[in-house]
């Protein structure tokens, strides 16, 4: 390789090369067959160019920068284990069977790479859990980090937890200086919009910050696991914005599972809505009416912002089912995927999945229920108590629980007689749970079950939400 060579591939790094010295590079143990270990070459230039006589870098200075470069880029992205999701590591169709699915997966993907080279406006990634979204945001920023350009991967849940954390007293990092530099990343990846805890506070520092990045045009990569009808009117007008972002659903969501369309689209159910339930009960006396309109008015304020965990307790026939599926038919006409079961039903397709001839796994089916939006469980404790039931539904309640997900859940035990301990006390959380007890007489006009739990001992949680 001749000087000139050298000179041609080292102009525009001369400035930062000169703190590297000789000493550096033979350190290394490599002694540079074109400088000799010196690390700087005089170009072979006409006496009349401007450069004549000057020293610039050699090309092995600039190497040992970018290796250097790297593992800096690589700590400043929070990429972590993601460091090894890659466009090549991807399954090039996808996970889905469906041949539809597969193919948009490819045009996502194509799409993912024109913006991994070119950085310009905002990359919105929407659908189911497994769809891919996370490994397509991660393959983007490792191919921008392979470039030597630097991306910010975050975690919406964990990066709302870390400004939380600055306001501790004996944290050296301010609030101000961890948002400012997460705002004003050149390159910001933001995974899992959506699944964060849904308080005021929380939607207030994520709207700062989408808003800023989209009046300054900052390159921003966003995945979004609920569906973008659900999300906030004032982000959904920017993440659906034609001329600056462009949004690819990879995945719909499969009917096969227990969606509503699949569950509850029995005439019946269909009909239990807030306007046809009747708090006023069947020969109910002026407290049991109180009681069902403290019932009433909770479900419908969890309708209308579903949060937590709301748990209705009470005899068979006071309305527990009705109030739980009005839920689920407000949140679907405000277009948010809903899984209503009856809990032995659920044991039931779970068990159904080890068939031979079962289409879907039961790790996809269970992953699948345990992340769902909104899911509603029906009737716990009407269903066979082996172990193996019990363990999936702690599985099941404990990953929600840990999670905050919205669930709502109807029983017609007393606490005591819940399945089990722990169950009993994620469902008295405070500060996840509502638990109300429903004292009411069966609608149907049938005798109440003297064995169920008298409501005076069983305990009747916060008053409705306000």
């Amino acid at each position: 390789m001749s000087p000139n060579t050298t000179f041609g591939q080292t102009a525009g790094s001369r400035q930062v090369s000169r703190a590297l010295t000789p000493n550096v590079v033979e350190s290394q143990g490599r002694v540079c067959p074109i400088c000799k270990g010196i690390g700087f070459v005089y170009p072979e230039l006409p006496e009349t160019h401007p450069d004549y006589g000057r020293a610039v870098s050699c090309v092995c200075v600039t190497e040992e920068m970018e290796e250097q470069r790297s593992p800096r880029l690589q700590r400043y992205s929070n990429m972590g284990n993601l460091l090894h999701w890659t466009f090549d590591s991807l399954v090039s169709h996808g996970r889905s069977g469906d041949r539809a699915n597969q193919e948009q997966f490819q045009k996502a993907v194509a799409a993912a790479k024109e913006y991994a080279d070119s950085s310009q406006g905002w990359f919105v990634l929407t659908g189911s859990s497994g769809s891919g979204k996370t490994h397509i945001a991660a393959a983007i920023a490792n191919q921008m980090i392979s470039r030597g350009q630097p991306a910010l991967f975050m975690v919406v849940p964990d990066l709302l937890d870390h400004l939380r954390s600055t306001f501790s007293p004996d944290r050296s990092e301010s609030y101000d200086d961890l948002f400012e530099q997460v705002r004003n990343a050149p390159v910001l990846l933001l995974d899992d919009l959506g699944s964060q805890s849904s308080t005021q506070w929380a939607e207030e520092k994520l709207h700062q910050l989408l808003n800023h990045r989209y009046n300054a045009q900052l390159p921003t990569v966003i995945t979004v696991g609920v569906s973008l009808e659900t999300l906030d009117e004032r982000w959904r007008t920017r993440l659906c914005d034609p001329a600056m972002a462009q949004v690819w659903v990879l995945e719909e969501r499969s009917d096969i599972l227990f969606q509503y369309k699949g569950v509850l689209d029995l005439q019946l159910l269909k009909g239990m809505t807030f306007k046809s339930f009747d708090p006023k009960g069947m020969n109910a006396t002026s407290e049991q009416q109180h009681n069902l309109r403290v019932a009433y008015q909770s479900a419908l304020n969890f309708a209308e912002r579903p949060e937590g965990w709301l748990v209705f307790m009470g005899p068979v026939g006071c309305g527990k089912t009705h109030l739980a599926a009005a839920i689920a038919n407000y949140r679907v006409e405000k277009g948010q995927q809903v899984f209503l079961v009856v809990v032995a039903d659920l044991l039931d397709h779970l068990r159904s999945t080890f068939a031979p001839d079962s289409h879907i796994t039961y790790d996809m089916l269970f992953d699948h229920i345990k992340n769902a939006e909104l899911l509603i469980l029906d009737d716990l404790g009407a269903h066979s108590t082996s172990p193996w039931a019990q363990e999936k539904l702690f599985q099941l309640l404990n990953h929600r629980y840990n999670g905050r997900f919205p669930t709502v859940i109807t029983t017609s035990l007393a606490p005591s007689e819940l399945p089990s301990a722990a169950l009993a006390s994620r469902i008295g959380d405070p500060s996840v749970s509502l638990p109300i007890v429903i004292d009411a007489p069966d609608y149907r006009g049938s005798e109440r079950d003297p064995r169920r739990q008298d409501p005076k001992t069983a305990p009747r949680g916060r008053q409705a939400r306000r």
